[in-house]
């Protein structure tokens, strides 16, 4: 069998090896503790990064902070102002900020982040798609814990 390329082996791979590697089966090498690609899925993992980049990949222009604030029901001021600047630092926010009094701050996705969105898209439309069927899983899963027998 031939040795696929992983990204943790070679710091500066070149795009050819890059989508061979993520056309193989050897994707799971993303989450070895080496490949550059783990922290970039960490990021993506987090529920606030994916309800941000939703909420602006939804709007036809940028949007200010408070209005993002406002659209995501639960984010402290402390975790949109976090989201946004890991997003800004990934290239995948733009920030743009108004000499105005008070300072108005505006974000939009970057071609990046647009390109980005339409996984994020994906991952949302399936999750609503199979939302009755996780959710009876968990009941199941629930109630099966709930009889189990104990030990003593």
């Amino acid at each position: 069998m031939e040795t696929t390329h992983l990204p943790d082996t070679d710091p500066a791979p070149d795009r050819d090896a890059l989508d061979s590697w993520a056309d193989s089966a050897d994707l799971v090498g993303a989450y070895l503790r080496r490949c550059p690609a783990r922290d970039i899925l960490a990021v993506l993992a987090d529920k606030w990064v994916l309800l941000v980049l939703g909420t602006l990949r939804a709007e036809a222009g940028p949007v200010r902070f408070n209005e993002l604030r406002r659209r995501l029901d639960g984010i402290t001021q402390k975790m949109l102002t976090q989201t946004l600047r890991t997003l800004e630092r990934d290239g995948l926010v733009r920030r743009a900020v108004y000499p105005t009094v008070p300072p108005r701050v505006e974000y939009t996705l970057t071609e990046l982040g647009a390109d980005l969105g339409k996984l994020t898209h994906a991952l949302g439309t399936w999750s609503l798609l199979h939302l009755d069927e996780i959710h009876t899983a968990r009941e199941q899963f629930d109630e099966r814990l709930a009889t189990a027998p104990q030990p003593l």
